[in-house]
Order: structure tokens, then C-alpha cells, then sequence
């Protein structure tokens, strides 16, 4: 039995699967947590995902290796492999200016999303490159190559490392390099105009990968044998689209630390209103998308205001009507990605001496997280992305008021796969493609039973929020 292994190198935590490379049946799993925080040195993954492949088992008897990973994080590295500065990741809003400027200077909103299917905002890693050039001009001027968080993890997997210098074996694969803002998904190919206009001076990028193509060997890095091969990976969403098997028409709706719209397209999107970032997938095709950066969070703080666990903060929204007789949520709690208002803030609207209630509260939290995902749904009909079925994953996923309300306020029955590690299992899947040499990756049977979750739809809950949505307050 050949086994494959894949790796999630998330904001939060470093998760690995093995997996029967024939049948995508589990054998064994591992995990461990990432420290706090929107920079982070990139050592904390590589401690990260040494500790998870020990709780796995260790990965001697593994065939092949591929890595998923947050999409976005700038790691930058000097002539030697040496890690410039702190990864600067998705979710850090620091560099919201500097997006403004740059896309400007492309001349405008439209030109950018025209070049790269995306309207830069701080997310992306084009921002945080300039970003470090007009405020850490001296670690700027060092940056001899930019690496995205698999890109360097793939890299430490095949022996490569602080010191070694081997930025010429760099890889990536096509979803990762969509995320960065210089790499075109209408060319295939890098912007290194776009990549200057930002950093002011070319570097080396990571060569990008065929999602079926070998992207190297594991080298002597100690995590797996050596020689098994290794996977291009992909950028998170990418990953667990392919673990999901998803085609054109299927789109995901993930709750975790960020919200994520996504579809798989056979072709590629240019939203110059910035609400749909055009990627490309894991598979060939295109993933556009919608993200926010206020998910699973926003349960996370209504349940700690409230006093109560998730549970608890469940059966506090189910016990409330819809709508939460006119109270509104505004979700807005660490600025927000889309719409691109990074010095936004959360606000409640429309309380009354009745609806002051925690059960009032509760249904309002997860209203508002909802809304603006169906937000993000609509801007993906807006593009032309067909939406025939919607499957909802993720941590935030297992509420049972998520399940029950998001039919409500999406307008669609919602499918609730059996939960698992989907980017891990994607990056899994992905290193058994490799190792099949196939055009097309396996048909791993899914395991256990997919439920659905079906009702009226609740026009009122999206009419008051898109009221109000607009008039949330900016951090001073």
C-alpha cells in the first residue's frame, strides 16, 4: 500500500494526513499549533510541522508529500536563504495604504484586475512588499528572492533552508502565485513589472508547478524519507476544493479564521470592483473568490460577550426569531477584506428595550457573519460564476445555527460535507496525483455521509443588514 502524506500549514495550526494513496482512506494524523499574531518568523512552521509529523507517526513510510498553506504571507529571503523580516500574513492590514497606492499607479481598479484578476488590497503580498519598501527600505533592498508559506515549507522539505542559499529551487504551484498580485492567471505566467513596481527591484520567484507535475524530492530535512516525491501544493482554498472534489457550478463557503467564498470556473475573472479575487485552482481551472476576514471569530467573540460556549451560543440564536426582530450585526471586527474597508469596525444597529436579549445578540452574530458571506455569493453571480450547489465548511460549519440559518439567508439548501481536514486532504490527494503520474487526480472515495440543510428563505435578515452594512465606524 502506497501512502501519501498532506500538510496544512494554516494562520492557526500545522495539520498532516496520511492517507492510502489508491483509496484516500485516513491511517494516521498529526497537528500542532502556530503562535498568535499577523507576523510571524517562518521558523514557528517548520517547528510547527516537525511537531505535527511526530503526533502523525512520522512520515518514513510515506511515497509523496505536498503542502497547502495560507495564501498571501510574504516571506522574504536575502541571497543566503535567510529570512529578511517576520512573514507579514494575509490578515495583516498594515499595508492598506499601500495598496491604494499601487493601484493607483497602474491606473486604477479595473487595470490591475485586468492584468492580475484581483484589485490589490492588504491581503495580498504585492501590498506588503511595498509596504516594506517605503518603511524597512534596508530589509527591502536585501530581499534576493519572495517566497509564499508552502513555497518555503516545500523548500525546507527538500532540504533547502537559512543559509543554504537554493533560491533557484523555490517551486510554487499556479493557485499560490495567483495570490500574489504579479503573477497573471490570463498569462500563466509571473508580472515581474508588477513585482518591481512594488519592491523596486526584480528577485528570484518560485518556479511554478503543473498540479500534476513532481515539484522535487524530499531532501535531507529529517521530516520524511528522503526521495519521496514532493507536490507542488497549493494555496489553502485551492487545496480544499480539490479535497472536495469540487467542479464547475459547486461552490464552498468556508467559516474558519477568514470567511471564503469560493467556485471553480472554467474560466478566469476580472472584478475591477475588487469583491472577487480571480485565483486559479489546483486542478487547471480558475477559483474565484470572496473573502472576509470576520468568521468563525465573530462566533468566538459573541460566545465569550454572552458568557457561553459555542453550544450555548447555538441554542441562544436558534431560540431567537429570524432577523432578530431588528437587530443587525455589523461583523466588521478586525476591519474587513471584502469590502475592502481595513479600518472598518464592528457595530450593532438597531436595538430596541425588546431585542436587548442574549438570545437577540446570538442570532444577530451569526446573521451577520452569514450576510456577508451571501454578500460574497452574490458578487460571484455578479461575474458570471454559475452557483448551483453550495457546501459549507470549516470550523464555524459545525454550529448548528450556522447550519440551520445559512439556507435562511443564502436562499439555497446547504451541504454540510462530514467534517475533516480539507486542505490537508487536498494537499494529500494533490501528492497522490503526482505519484500516479495521471493526467487526472484519484477518485478518492468520501468518507462518511454528507447532510443537508434546507429553509424558507428569510429576505429580511440580508434587507436589514444591507441598511446598515455601510454605516460601520473607522478605528481613529
Amino acid at each position: 500500500m502506497a501512502l501519501v502524506a498532506g500538510v496544512d500549514s494554516s494562520t492557526q495550526s500545522c495539520k498532516v494526513v496520511v492517507r492510502d494513496a489508491e483509496t484516500g482512506a485516513l491511517v494516521r494524523s498529526g497537528r500542532a499549533s502556530h503562535p498568535d499574531g499577523t507576523e510571524i518568523h517562518p521558523r514557528h512552521w517548520w517547528d510547527a510541522l516537525t511537531t505535527a509529523v511526530r503526533d502523525a507517526g512520522g512520515l518514513d513510510d510515506v511515497d509523496a508529500v505536498a503542502v497547502g498553506g495560507q495564501q498571501h504571507g510574504m516571506v522574504a529571503l536575502d541571497a543566503d536563504g535567510e529570512v529578511v523580516r517576520d512573514a507579514l500574513l494575509w490578515n495583516d492590514t498594515r499595508s492598506a495604504p499601500s495598496a491604494l497606492a499601487l493601484v493607483d499607479e497602474l491606473g486604477g481598479p479595473q487595470a490591475w484586475a485586468d492584468a492580475i484578476g484581483s484589485v490589490p488590497v492588504a491581503s495580498l503580498t504585492v501590498t506588503k512588499l511595498r509596504w516594506l519598501r517605503d518603511h524597512e527600505p534596508d530589509a527591502a533592498a536585501r530581499v534576493a528572492a519572495v517566497a509564499l508559506p508552502h513555497d518555503w515549507l516545500t523548500w525546507r522539505l527538500a532540504g533547502h533552508g537559512p543559509g543554504t542559499g537554493g533560491l533557484d529551487a523555490l517551486v510554487t504551484d499556479r493557485s499560490d502565485a495567483s495570490g500574489t498580485g504579479y503573477w497573471s492567471p490570463f498569462t500563466e505566467d509571473y508580472r515581474r513589472d508588477l513585482l518591481e513596481l512594488a519592491l523596486g527591484h526584480d528577485a528570484v520567484l518560485p518556479r511554478v508547478v503543473a498540479p500534476h507535475a513532481a515539484a522535487g524530492a524530499v531532501g535531507s530535512s529529517g521530516l520524511a524519507r528522503t526521495g519521496a516525491a514532493l507536490g507542488a501544493g497549493a494555496g489553502d482554498n485551492a487545496a480544499a476544493a480539490l479535497a472536495l472534489g469540487m467542479v464547475a457550478g459547486d461552490v464552498a463557503i468556508s467559516i474558519g479564521t477568514s470567511g471564503v467564498v469560493s467556485a471553480v470556473s472554467a474560466s478566469p475573472t476580472a472584478d475591477g470592483s475588487g469583491l472577487v479575487t480571480g485565483f486559479a485552482d489546483a486542478g487547471g481551472a480558475y477559483l474565484p473568490l470572496a473573502c472576509t476576514l470576520n468568521a468563525s471569530r465573530v462566533l468566538d467573540a459573541a460566545a465569550r460577550m454572552l458568557g457561553v460556549d459555542h453550544r450555548g451560543l447555538s441554542e441562544l440564536a436558534l431560540s431567537a426569531p429570524a432577523g432578530a426582530d431588528g437587530l443587525v450585526l455589523v461583523p466588521y471586527l478586525e476591519g474587513e477584506r471584502t469590502p475592502n474597508k481595513p479600518d472598518a469596525t464592528g457595530a450593532l444597529h438597531g436595538m430596541r428595550l425588546a431585542n436587548t436579549t442574549p438570545a437577540h445578540l446570538a442570532r444577530a452574530a451569526v446573521e451577520g457573519m452569514l450576510c456577508a458571506l451571501a454578500d460574497g455569493l452574490d458578487a460571484l453571480r455578479a461575474q458570471g460564476v454559475p452557483v448551483e450547489r453550495v457546501s459549507l465548511i470549516g470550523g464555524g460549519a459545525q454550529s448548528e445555527a450556522v447550519r440551520r440559518i445559512a439556507p435562511a439567508v443564502l436562499g439555497l439548501p446547504v451541504t454540510v460535507p462530514t467534517p475533516g481536514e480539507y486542505v490537508a486532504d487536498g494537499a494529500a490527494r494533490q501528492a497522490a496525483w503526482v505519484l500516479s503520474g495521471s493526467e487526472q487526480p484519484p477518485a478518492w472515495t468520501a468518507a462518511g455521509e454528507a447532510e443537508v440543510f434546507e429553509a424558507d428563505p428569510a429576505p429580511v435578515i440580508r434587507s436589514q443588514y444591507a441598511a446598515v452594512r455601510d454605516l460601520t465606524a473607522t478605528r481613529a
